[in-house]
């Protein structure tokens, strides 16, 4: 299988590289001195986003785990991004997700845009807990432009990662230099703030070829992490998804994995695939089960 993988990945990578050869993205300008480094991105000649911040690296994706035998509850909460994204939640539950978060120690919360301000409100004091949420989300249909103020105003409330859905009618069509500027307008806004990019690239609705090509795009503009699923559309995570998207990134990202993960089972499946994030909105069962397993 992964000679297969390799063979695709070489086949389908020169088409997207050429793509990309002439096709201007947003426009941005670094300088760094005197233990500064400044940062100004542009759409159309427009401002979209500045910023004056230390100098360091930029947001790096986490090392992958150690094998499934060696991870404790505590490293398995880790790996979890805490999630509500249902368009019926109250302001009770992101409350309770929270509170969830902060006695688990999850790597973060993913809600709604809505709800980003009440969530870093209620996690202020949990600097071990990010506060995640969508863009694009769940269609990923929406212009660029729109997608990096989104980002711009979720930042604004308190966000430190961002998941972005690609528009994946774009990338189906084979319109890659147009997928690279959408990547790439939600990669540059949330980088000027050290905020984390994830890429959903709805793997369910893509041929091998496309995930492929979308993972590509992905690392190309410099995206974080690619992600299986939105969890609203016709499937989840797959065990066949995470391995090839893994192999396309190898460990310049990280992979994450969501949709329909819930139970440690599952996870620690993903886990061995080359998942080194999930994405579930049963995080708490996960932990207690991979307690139990651990003690068996």
């Amino acid at each position: 299988m992964a000679e297969n993988i390799q063979a695709l990945i070489a086949r389908v990578a020169p088409e997207v590289l050429r793509a990309l050869e002439d096709e201007p993205v947003f426009e941005v300008a670094e300088e760094t001195s005197h233990g500064q480094h400044a940062r100004t991105v542009w759409l159309d000649g427009e401002v979209l986003a500045a910023e004056v911040r230390p100098a360091g690296e930029m947001p790096s994706a986490d090392m992958l785990p150690p094998p499934d035998e060696a991870l404790s509850p505590q490293q398995v909460a880790r790996l979890i991004d805490h999630t509500l994204l249902k368009p019926e939640a109250t302001s009770s539950q992101i409350a309770r997700l929270c509170a969830e978060a902060r006695e688990h120690r999850f790597a973060s919360v993913c809600v709604n845009p809505w709800y980003v301000r009440l969530a870093a409100d209620l996690l202020s004091d949990a600097e071990d807990v990010e506060v995640c949420t969508v863009v694009g989300f769940p269609l990923g249909a929406t212009l660029p432009a729109v997608k990096a103020y989104e980002t711009l105003q979720a930042i604004a409330d308190g966000a430190t990662e961002v998941d972005m859905v690609i528009n994946i009618g774009a990338l189906k069509s084979r319109r890659y230099a147009a997928v690279a500027r959408d990547i790439h307008a939600v990669v540059a806004v949330a980088h000027a703030a050290d905020v984390l990019v994830k890429v959903i690239i709805e793997a369910a609705l893509l041929s091998d070829e496309e995930k492929v090509a979308a993972c590509l795009l992905a690392k190309q503009m410099g995206a974080d992490f690619v992600k299986t699923s939105t969890g609203f559309g016709p499937g989840g995570a797959t065990v066949e998804d995470v391995a090839l998207m893994r192999a396309v990134v190898g460990d310049a990202l990280g992979v994450k994995a969501a949709g329909g993960i819930r139970s440690w089972e599952k996870a620690r499946a993903m886990i061995a695939a080359g998942a080194n994030r999930i994405g579930a909105s049963a995080g708490v069962r996960i932990v207690a089960e991979a307690a139990q397993a651990l003690s068996s």
